[in-house]
């Protein structure tokens, strides 16, 4: 089975390289996606010199939209059967994406979510707050949804394309966390989640989501839940 890695990147030049050799190393039918949300760090300098020949596409956004107007610019390019969202530094292990197809390959599931929280794996140990945030967010989500979710923030994600391409998606920034989880719900396909390995960064790492994105992820939650049906 084909697999389309889509990475969505922002200011990312200390990690970019590491991530994509770390992909390209999976024992995998693969093709990887990168969307540049306008970078300005140099970013763009390493992709064009140094990555582009070592990856199928590679997509140079005009304006910084988001994290969620990447993703589906490359949702847009994918051709393979099932489709993962991949961040682009070195918080997610892609070893962990074999274990995240196998449900998909062995047709038992639609899609599949790489849980930081059902995992008995190494990750590394951060900030409570942070921690408490990401399963308020999973249980408001999971009382809309009806699911059991137990890490809906996660950024492993990985579908059917051929589901994913039915979804109507909107969201720019990281309210596509919640809306895609909405709306797949929604379609009442197979769900399932898969533990993962997680090594998280602190702020000063270049990590972005913040607590106003919190509140952004609760607004989605509801306004997917209740009045967008």
């Amino acid at each position: 089975m084909k697999l389309s890695v889509v990475i969505p990147v922002y200011n990312e030049r200390a990690t970019i390289g590491e991530i994509v050799s770390r992909v390209c190393a999976l024992p995998l039918d693969l093709e990887i996606i990168i969307v540049d949300d306008a970078s300005t760090d140099g970013t763009q300098d390493i992709l064009r010199s140094e990555i582009g020949p070592r990856v199928t596409k590679v997509v140079y956004q005009e304006h910084n939209r988001g994290k969620g107007a990447a993703i589906r610019t490359g949702i847009a390019y994918a051709t393979g059967e099932a489709t993962v969202i991949q961040d682009a530094d070195l918080e997610y292990d892609p070893r962990d994406l074999l274990e995240l197809l196998k449900p998909i390959e062995e047709n038992r599931a639609d899609v599949v979510y790489g849980s930081r929280f059902a995992s008995g794996k190494e990750r590394r140990v951060l900030f409570f707050w942070h921690s408490l945030g990401n399963r308020f967010l999973t249980l408001l989500s999971n009382c809309f949804t009806n699911l059991n979710l137990t890490d809906m923030e996660t950024c492993y994600k990985m579908f059917r394309t051929d589901l994913l391409r039915r979804v109507r998606l909107e969201q720019d920034r990281f309210g596509f966390e919640p809306e895609i989880t909405a709306k797949i719900a929604r379609l009442r396909c197979r769900i399932y989640e898969v533990g993962i390995r997680y090594s998280g960064r602190e702020y000063a790492e270049g990590k972005k989501i913040g607590w106003k994105d919190g509140f952004a992820a609760m607004w989605c939650i509801l306004k997917y839940g209740i009045w967008e049906k």
